[in-house]
């Protein structure tokens, strides 16, 4: 159905909620075309006679950068049918896109049908085209962030490192590069890429053939005519890039893996060498070790010979200390037994000796009165 046939073409600015609730309602009943084939949709909101072909996911673009647009080519009308079919896209229709639509067209090896010869800016860059731009109220040439393509194309298995719009001056020149790895994975990543914008006849060729009004991005490889161009896409690449053959690219990564192989051979070799020298230190430490065991365990036996004849020593003195002792106890005992016998005697005789005094003392006393009485007797007579 054709934009034409819409009521409501004249809806204001506050009026355009409402007008996208009606929109979303007619495409959710299918009074809208918008899958045309298996994995190819249109956009039901744009003239019949510029209704290209879309994959998916530029579908998505479309209709979210004139949503979005601030341009006055813009009406409210044309914007809020594409923001409703934007939330058709993402809400009703994203679940029944089957896998494939997200993901690069061309599954292959890329680099089995390159040719080697051909001249290719390295690093691997991609070069994106026609990006949906608007203008902002300073009157500049705004669009879409590098990041938000870049996470599309992440999404779509491309893995670009960065994406960087080119700018004119203050403008946004609807242009940007994509910088893949430097590696063979990024350059995989890289053909896969613009075979994807190929496969759906947005590629190079493309965006030159003919000079009709062209919708949705165009993406292809950087090669040397874009390097050597005087645009704006040339002057970014001369800055930034190179230009190299994957033959060339080939023999250069073969000689980088031949020295690196030399170098990681020497490497290898020395360490062999340190090894064996280590191996032979550890054999001759091995045996001094074993040695210093052998020596240390004779010193430890004859360390516990000693002691045990040291402590036996000891036991001996002090059990002959003992015994000693023991022995000077006993004949103390018996030396104070034999001297308390003779303080007893020795008081026995005091004691004798005693009376003996007294009763010699008594018999002294009796001597004169014996010779007074001889002496009476002898003159009596």
């Amino acid at each position: 159905m054709d934009i034409s046939s819409i009521d409501g073409s004249n809806i204001t600015e506050s009026e355009m909620g409402m007008y996208v609730d009606r929109s979303y309602e007619k495409l959710k009943n299918g009074k809208y075309i918008v899958k045309v084939s298996g994995e190819t949709y249109s956009c039901p909101f744009c003239p019949q006679k510029k209704k290209p072909n879309y994959r998916y996911m530029d579908l998505v673009q479309h209709a979210s950068a004139v949503a979005n647009s601030s341009s006055a080519r813009r009406t409210p009308i044309v914007k809020a049918n594409h923001l409703a079919l934007s939330k058709y896209l993402e809400k009703d229709l994203a679940p029944l896109v089957s896998s494939f639509s997200l993901k690069p067209a061309a599954q292959e090896d890329p680099l089995s049908g390159c040719d080697h010869d051909e001249k290719i800016v390295w690093p691997w860059t991609g070069i994106v085209v026609n990006i949906p731009t608007r203008k902002s109220e300073d009157g500049r040439t705004v669009g879409e962030s590098g990041s938000k393509l870049r996470d599309e194309l992440i999404r779509r298995g491309f893995n670009p490192i960065r994406v960087r719009p080119l700018w004119n001056n203050c403008d946004h020149s609807g242009i940007a590069v994509v910088e893949f790895r430097k590696d063979w994975s990024g350059l995989h990543n890289a053909l896969s890429f613009e075979n994807a914008y190929e496969a759906d006849h947005r590629g190079k060729k493309d965006w030159g053939s003919n000079n009709d009004v062209k919708y949705g991005l165009y993406a292809w490889i950087a090669r040397a005519d874009d390097h050597k161009s005087s645009s704006i896409i040339g002057e970014h690449l001369r800055k930034t890039s190179d230009i190299k053959t994957i033959s060339k690219l080939m023999e250069e990564e073969a000689r980088k893996q031949d020295r690196l192989v030399s170098y990681l051979t020497n490497i290898l070799e020395t360490k062999n060498k340190h090894l064996k020298e280590m191996e032979a230190m550890c054999s001759v430490t091995s045996e001094s070790l074993k040695v210093l065991m052998e020596e240390k365990d004779n010193l430890l036996q004859a360390y516990n010979k000693e002691i045990n004849k040291t402590q036996q020593s000891a036991r001996l003195h002090y059990q002959k200390v003992f015994s000693d002792h023991e022995k000077v106890k006993s004949q103390l005992e018996s030396h104070r037994k034999d001297l308390e016998l003779r303080e007893v005697e020795l008081e026995k005789r005091e004691a004798l000796i005693e009376r003996e005094r007294k009763k010699l003392a008594e018999e002294l006393e009796e001597v004169p009165c014996f010779i007074l009485h001889l002496h009476f007797c002898v003159f009596t007579r």
